[in-house]
């Protein structure tokens, strides 16, 4: 299949042909994982591909899905029979709806040598993490699948972390492809079934919505539809944003642990991403309020209302999504080489003392005791200015800074300065 030649509205290839099934970035390190665990967990939000992924690439599993409610009651009161009837190497999709059967795995797994006998999944990551740390300790490999990234959608090879090192740039420059059409992308957003089949952009978010407060976020609170949607369109209002519980409380009328407790929801459920601030002792005068994003664009315009993505290019918060997508693309390009992005990129925002006024870094890149600074700017124009606040990590000690980027819509590499560099968007 040749996916260099995707039109722009990104469901057909060459003579019309549909793309029925986008390879996965992640899919080799994943494979290597199976191979040498004995149990291995994907982690991942609703609809981002994991069961379809395990499907064509680990075509000799058996399966068994705790979504059904039958399925998860046998494994639950007779676990003996429920491995009867599935036997390894077993694949459980939405396991952490039974956490009971942990225990059990954790006996199959501890009584036999073999490798690659269970493939879990599933959409609340932390509670995942919970149960894996009391029963799998040890026992379990993790691996993220996030949406659909530029690299995927348009058959890029290259699969390293961003960070904008000139051995990065280097070989990222062998596999550059044109993004045509951003902002059909942007506001389509990242799930795989609205790349792969015909489907109404509005009705697909809809039915995602409604099925994720129905399956999941009612099972995890006790809210009614009407006021939890509020709540999601008004954290979706703030997208790229510092979190201000306060405001969202105050706007859809509930308390200030609602939605302190929501918020936690939204991230173990994989909806939304909280960049922590930078911290330093050099840095004393910085905020440390983390920013917020939401992982998928497309459901971010859907809940604001944004309906085409020409309206969506001239709105006010074109900027904001524009931000979004790049900080979800970047996190992407974490893991899918299989890397935990939390520890490697921040942001930063203080007031230093020699400044009129706040000092802001988009991004901040930690690599092997190096930051690097990276603002992101709806811009064609990149200039040295944009990278102004950049010498403020010369403060932190036993670090140095790297090269500086502007992640921005100009045409090529460009050196603005010997220490900071515009890019275009495809060089993440």
């Amino acid at each position: 299949m040749d996916t260099t030649k995707i039109k722009s509205d990104f469901r057909l290839v060459d003579g019309g042909a549909r793309v029925s099934y986008i390879e996965r970035a992640v899919t080799p390190i994943l494979k290597s994982r199976v191979l040498n665990s004995k149990c291995t967990l994907i982690t991942g939000a609703r609809q981002v591909g994991k069961s379809t992924l395990v499907k064509h690439e680990f075509t000799g599993y058996h399966r068994a899905n705790f979504d059904d409610r039958l399925t998860r009651l046998q494994a639950r009161e007779e676990p003996g029979l429920f491995f009867l009837n599935n036997p390894c190497p077993l694949f459980i999709d939405e396991v952490q709806k039974e956490n009971s059967i942990l225990e059990e795995i954790k006996r199959i797994v501890d009584e036999s040598d073999e490798r690659g006998m269970f493939i879990l999944s599933g959409s609340q990551k932390l509670e995942l993490m919970k149960g894996m740390s009391e029963s799998l300790a040890g026992r379990v490999s993790i691996t993220e699948l996030a949406g659909l990234s530029l690299r995927e959608i348009y058959g890029v090879k290259f699969n390293r972390h961003f960070v904008p090192t000139e051995e990065y740039l280097k070989e990222r420059e062998k596999d550059i492809k044109p993004y045509r059409d951003l902002w059909e992308t942007i506001h389509r957003g990242s799930y795989p079934e609205l790349y792969d089949v015909e489907r109404d952009w509005q009705d697909y978010y809809s039915s995602y919505v409604s099925t994720y407060l129905e399956r999941d976020i009612n099972e995890l609170i006790s809210a009614d539809s009407i006021t939890f949607t509020k709540f999601l369109t008004a954290v979706a209002a703030r997208t790229g944003e510092l979190l201000n519980y306060a405001n969202i409380a105050g706007e859809i009328g509930v308390s200030e642990p609602t939605v302190k407790t929501w918020i936690s929801i939204l991230e173990r459920t994989g909806i939304v991403f909280l960049l922590q601030p930078y911290s330093a002792a050099a840095l004393h005068r910085a905020i440390k309020t983390p920013k917020l994003y939401f992982r998928d664009t497309g459901l971010a315009c859907y809940l604001t209302r944004w309906l085409t993505p020409d309206a969506l290019k001239c709105s006010a918060v074109a900027g904001s999504m524009f931000e979004t997508f790049m900080v979800s693309e970047i996190l992407k390009s974490y893991s899918n080489e299989g890397m935990d992005y939390k520890f490697h990129i921040f942001y930063y925002r203080g007031k230093d003392k020699n400044a009129a006024g706040e000092n802001e870094i988009d991004l901040i890149i930690e690599e092997n005791g190096i930051l690097y600074p990276v603002e992101i700017k709806m811009s064609g124009n990149p200039r040295a200015d944009m990278g102004a606040a950049n010498p403020v990590l010369d403060k932190v000690q036993e670090k140095s800074r790297g090269m500086g980027v502007i992640l921005c819509l100009i045409d090529k590499k460009t050196y603005l300065r010997e220490n900071l560099v515009a890019l275009p968007i495809t060089y993440i």
